[in-house]
C-alpha cells in the first residue's frame, strides 16, 4: 500500500510540475538566450562569442571575450589564437566593470576623466576603465555583460562589443 501511495504521489507531483512548467511558458515568452530569472544563459553567451569572432575576423583581429550573467558569474571566457594572455583578464575585468556600474566602460572612463567626483573609481582594483565592456540590458533588465579585449584599442573594443549585442535582437 505504501508503494502504491508513493507512486501515486510521485506521479501527481511530476504531472503538476509539467502543467506548471507549461503554464509558466505561456504566461511570458522568455527569449531562448535568457534563464527564467532573466539572466543571460550559455546559449546567449555562445551566440555573442560567435558574433564577436565574426566581427573581429572582418577587421583581421583576434580577440578575448568574456561574458557574465546578471550575478557577475563567468559564463564564457575565451581568447583567439595568438591573443596576449593579459587580454583574457582584461576582457573579464571589462565585463565585470560594465556589469557592476551598469555603464559601458569606454563611457565610464571618459566620465571619470572629466568628473573629479568620480575620479576615485580609477583606484578600485577590480574595475578596468578601458573601453570594451558593455552591460547587456533586455527589456530594461540588466541580464549580463560582455567584455572584449585585443581588438585594436579602447574605441575598437567598445564598438565591437556594442555591435556584438545585435545578435540578441534577432
Amino acid at each position: 500500500m505504501k508503494k502504491i501511495l508513493f507512486l501515486f504521489l510521485s506521479g501527481t507531483t511530476l504531472l503538476m510540475a509539467q502543467i506548471g512548467h507549461q503554464g509558466s511558458q505561456s504566461k511570458s515568452a522568455t527569449p531562448s538566450y535568457l534563464t527564467p530569472s532573466s539572466s543571460l544563459n550559455q546559449k546567449g553567451a555562445l551566440a555573442l562569442l560567435l558574433r564577436a569572432n565574426t566581427l573581429a575576423e572582418e577587421s583581421d583581429k583576434k580577440i578575448a571575450v568574456a561574458v557574465l550573467d546578471s550575478a557577475g558569474n563567468v559564463i564564457l571566457l575565451t581568447s583567439g589564437d595568438g591573443v596576449g594572455p593579459h587580454n583574457v583578464k582584461a576582457a573579464q575585468r571589462k565585463a565585470f566593470t560594465a556589469l557592476s556600474t551598469k555603464t559601458a566602460t569606454l563611457q565610464l572612463s571618459r566620465n571619470v576623466a572629466t568628473n573629479p567626483d568620480t575620479s576615485y573609481l580609477s583606484t578600485v582594483s577590480e574595475l578596468l576603465l578601458l573601453g570594451g565592456g558593455v552591460p547587456i540590458v533586455i527589456n530594461n533588465n540588466l541580464v549580463g555583460s560582455i567584455g572584449i579585449a585585443g581588438g585594436g584599442g579602447p574605441e575598437q573594443d567598445d564598438l565591437l562589443a556594442k555591435q556584438t549585442l545585435s545578435v540578441l535582437n534577432n
